[in-house]
């Protein structure tokens, strides 16, 4: 028997109709659809210094697959463990390995190799859902795999004590980026928190950036100054990334990345990691930050040799003056804002999670990614825009990077 065309357009209608669309799904569900395909890879978390400072570095006393019944010597729950992990819809991160910028330079290089080695027995210890990488394609066979792909950050250039054969050699322990400072300035690169000695990059400067090229490392531009950003965008053949920062044009803040810097990103190819940092994200929450230290100072000054004093004076402070709210809206703010400015391929996450006291109200820890993949969905970003944040930008460069040391290696035969 045959069925009419008018049926079967009629039942195609009916069809169409009661299958669910993407357009149909909420804000919510948006987000879970596409972080489920496209887990995030995080630019920026700091566990490996918490995992030092709150446990030293014993792992029998934390469990990492839910830390909140572990503080250690923390005041506060971590913000990371493997439990909201997964549920943040996470799937590579960069683990900081950050060191006191104080710190003389022989110290510094072995207190640098010990946080390399905490983030290889973090793996080792949790093999069914960390894999460590160290290519673009050692990231998608951790996620082919189910596991979160982890990654190795160094943060800040004195951790390499103005030596190139150190680079080399925590490139060879797993190291795929570098930040070229922290907030302290160095002999060969002006941060942007410190007074600078180079006007950017010296000679020396000009020779990490070229070495980190060579052996296919990402230089990171988080911390350094305007001048540092420009000499090494002049510098590198790679594309670079900022770890951990957000837009100035939105939040005047010598840690976010100007409007000039924003337009030189698309002939780079690189990427910001937008941070959610609250003071770097929200006017109001800067300035209350900067008050914040400036009673901190006060108390130093009133109470000298009186931890705990000082410590009750700063919280009486802060019970008079509470923290202005910050949401996942001030950071889509700073997501527009480069889009704008450099375009949706120059756009990552960088939450700086466990490196920070305080949070956005709604984005306490890792698990809550896709409340601000939400908040994009209901600004009208696409799916493939969400893909390009998630991950998609950051695999694109890590592959640049690959790519320029292969090159490199290629013209020296």
């Amino acid at each position: 028997m045959k069925t009419s065309p008018i049926i079967s357009s009629l039942a195609l209608v009916i069809a169409a109709l009661a299958a669910p669309s993407v357009s149909a799904q909420t804000p919510e569900q948006v987000a879970q659809t596409v972080l489920a395909k496209n887990p995030v890879i995080d630019g920026h978390n700091d566990s490996p210094e918490q995992i030092a400072e709150r446990f030293d570095s014993d792992f029998s006393k934390f469990d990492f697959r839910n830390t909140i019944p572990t503080m250690g010597t923390g005041s506060e729950p971590m913000h990371t463990d493997l439990s909201r992990l997964r549920k943040g819809r996470v799937g590579g991160q960069f683990w900081s390995v950050w060191i006191d910028p104080e710190l003389p330079e022989f110290e510094a290089v072995q207190r640098v190799i010990e946080q390399i080695d905490i983030v290889h027995r973090l793996v080792d210890q949790y093999p069914d859902d960390l894999q460590l990488a160290l290519t673009a394609a050692d990231v998608e066979a951790a996620q082919n795999k189910g596991r979160i792909a982890s990654l190795i950050g160094m943060e800040g250039g004195h951790s390499i004590g103005n030596s190139l054969a150190v680079l080399r050699q925590a490139y060879a322990l797993g190291a795929r980026y570098m930040t070229l400072t922290h907030w302290k300035t160095l002999d060969w690169a002006d941060s942007a928190t410190d007074a600078p000695r180079s006007d950017g990059l010296s000679e020396f400067g000009v020779a990490v950036v070229q070495e980190m090229n060579r052996l296919g490392m990402i230089v990171d531009l988080s911390h350094v100054s305007e001048a540092t950003m420009n000499d090494a965008l002049d510098a590198t053949m790679a594309p670079v990334m900022f770890s951990h920062s957000s837009a100035d044009g939105v939040t005047r803040h010598p840690r976010n990345v100007p409007d000039k810097i924003l337009k030189r990103l698309p002939a780079n190819g690189g990427v910001v990691m937008v941070t959610f940092v609250p003071s770097y994200v929200n006017v109001e929450n800067r300035d209350w930050d900067a008050a914040q230290k400036a009673e901190e100072a006060r108390a130093a000054a009133l109470y000298p040799g009186d931890k705990a004093a000082r410590a009750a004076y700063v919280t009486n402070w802060q019970g008079a003056h509470p923290m202005p709210p910050v949401t996942a809206k001030d950071i889509a703010d700073h997501i527009d804002h480069i889009r704008t400015v450099a375009g949706i391929d120059h756009i990552g996450l960088g939450g700086d999670y466990d490196g920070i006291t305080f949070t956005p109200d709604d984005l306490g820890d890792v698990s809550t990614y896709p409340v601000l993949f939400a908040e994009l969905a209901r600004r009208g970003y696409s799916a493939a825009d969400l893909a390009k944040i998630a991950r998609g930008n950051i695999l694109r460069v890590m592959r640049g990077v690959e790519s320029t040391a292969m090159q490199i290696a290629k013209n020296k035969k």
